[in-house]
């Protein structure tokens, strides 16, 4: 065996002594490297700062946005508010207006229908009273159980002898001389009548003056 195989080691180990232990240096070129040094130094603590200045500054503007925008919105309620509230009150003085009107409406054709019957029993208490200068104590009672029904719903019987004639009252059909003075009714030949305060017939009289 050579002294080459029976010593293996001895190569190996040189190999090792020649070594000597030192990584080799990669050069890095200048504009890399001072583009690396500008952005370790230009991301300091200022800038952190910044970022978060910017950051509060965002969230303040969002705030006050939404502070107006709900004033805004607050201030177009209010308006909506007053006008509906401005349409309720005219609908219900329309209401009002409306219920007024349908019952004097109503009231009207009440008394309207009232008249017409009042109007329709003339002639019957005109018989009456007729009868009533024949037999005084059969149908005395009798009409004034009627004038008095009729009262009560607004006829009213006008009472004019030994008053003042007044044309829209009474009808003149007949005249007897006096002693020149006022004319006056003498007497009544048909009786007049008034129903709710307005002349229903005018009576029939005879004056004098």
């Amino acid at each position: 065996m050579s002294d080459e195989a029976q010593h293996p080691d001895d190569e190996r180990g040189s190999e090792v002594d020649d070594y000597t232990g030192e990584v080799p240096r990669v050069e890095v070129p200048d504009d890399v490297s001072s583009l690396l040094a500008e952005g370790a130094s230009g991301f300091g603590d200022g800038d952190v700062a910044d970022v978060d200045d910017e950051s509060d500054d965002a969230d303040g503007d969002r705030d006050e946005g939404s502070a107006e925008a709900v004033e805004a919105d607050s201030a177009e309620l209010l308006v909506e508010v007053d006008r509906l509230r401005e349409l309720a009150m005219r609908q219900q003085a329309d209401f009002e207006n409306f219920r007024k009107r349908a019952s004097n409406q109503q009231s009207l054709e009440v008394e309207r229908a009232t008249g017409k019957l009042a109007s329709a029993l003339l002639p019957v208490l005109d018989a009456a009273e007729a009868a009533y200068v024949q037999h005084p104590d059969v149908i005395g009672p009798l009409l004034n159980q009627l004038i008095g029904e009729l009262k009560k719903v607004g006829l009213e019987p006008l009472d004019l002898t030994d008053q003042p004639f007044d044309p829209e009252l009474a009808e003149a059909v007949a005249h007897q001389p006096g002693n020149g003075g006022e004319v006056t009714v003498a007497e009544v030949l048909r009786s007049g009548y008034k129903w709710n305060g307005k002349t229903l017939r005018p009576a029939m009289v005879r004056t004098t003056d």
